[in-house]
C-alpha cells in the first residue's frame, strides 16, 4: 500500500501500526504529484490519503483518489479527514462503492475498526466512518421515509451503510443472522429499495437514498 499525507508524524506512525499489522507500506507521499509518481511505479493494492492536500489542503486528496479509480480501478482508496465532510464521502462512494472508504482521522486511534476498514477496502469492500453514517441517517427526506424505520431498523442500515458484513452486524447487536435478513428485508421494503446481490450494491443502494434527501 501506499500512504499520502503531507504529516511526515502522522504518515510514519500510520506506516508503523499497518507494518505492525503485517501490511506492506511499499511508499509514502507528502503531496499528489509524488503519489502519482509511486502509483507509476509500485504495484499496490491500496492508497490511503488525506482529502486535504498540498498545495491549496482543500479537495486535492479527493480529486486523486478519483484519478486513482479512474485509472487503476483495482487499487483500493481510503480517504481520511480530519472533519466530517459527508458530500465528499458520497461524492466518491456515489460512482462505485467497491475499493473505497472514507473515516475520519480520528478512528485511526481504534486501532482494530481501522485494520478490519484497511482490509475491507484493500481486499475490495467499503468502510464508512459511523460519524458520517449517522449524519447522513439524520437527514430528512420529502415523504420522511427513514422515519418509517424503527430503532433496530436503523441501527441495521447505519452498519449496512458502514460497510459491514450481514455476520458482524449480527454479532454487533446480538441478534441471529436469520433475525438480521428479516430486519433487512423489511428495511428495504419501507425505502423502496430492492436489495442488492452484494454488500458493495446495498451499500450504494443506501447511500444513494440518503444522497436524494
Amino acid at each position: 500500500m501506499i500512504i499520502a499525507d503531507d504529516s511526515v508524524l502522522f504518515r510514519e506512525g500510520l506506516a508503523r501500526v499497518l507494518e505492525g499489522a503485517d501490511f506492506v507500506v511499499a511508499g509514502q507521499a507528502g503531496n499528489v504529484d509524488d503519489l502519482d509518481r509511486l502509483l507509476a511505479l509500485e504495484s499496490v493494492s491500496l492508497v490511503i490519503l488525506d482529502i486535504r492536500m498540498p498545495p491549496t489542503q482543500t479537495d486535492e486528496g479527493l480529486l486523486a483518489a478519483k484519478r486513482i479509480r479512474q485509472h487503476y480501478p483495482n487499487i483500493g482508496v481510503l480517504l481520511l479527514s480530519h472533519h466530517v465532510e459527508s458530500h465528499h464521502a458520497l461524492e466518491l462512494l456515489s460512482e462505485s462503492p467497491e475499493h473505497v472508504g472514507y473515516l475520519l482521522k480520528d478512528r485511526v486511534s481504534d486501532l482494530d475498526d481501522f485494520i478490519d476498514a484497511v482490509r475491507r477496502v484493500g481486499t475490495g469492500g467499503s468502510a464508512v466512518d459511523p460519524t458520517v453514517v449517522s449524519q447522513l441517517l439524520r437527514r430528512k427526506r420529502s415523504r420522511d421515509l427513514v422515519d418509517e424505520l424503527t430503532d433496530r431498523e436503523r441501527s441495521v442500515l447505519a452498519q449496512m451503510a458502514e460497510g459491514r458484513s450481514n455476520e458482524a452486524i449480527a454479532k454487533a447487536l446480538g441478534i441471529s443472522p436469520k433475525t438480521l435478513e428479516a430486519h433487512i428485508g423489511t428495511i428495504y421494503s419501507k425505502l423502496g429499495l430492492e436489495p442488492g446481490g452484494s454488500e458493495h450494491r446495498r451499500v450504494l443502494a443506501v447511500l444513494n437514498y440518503l444522497r436524494s434527501s
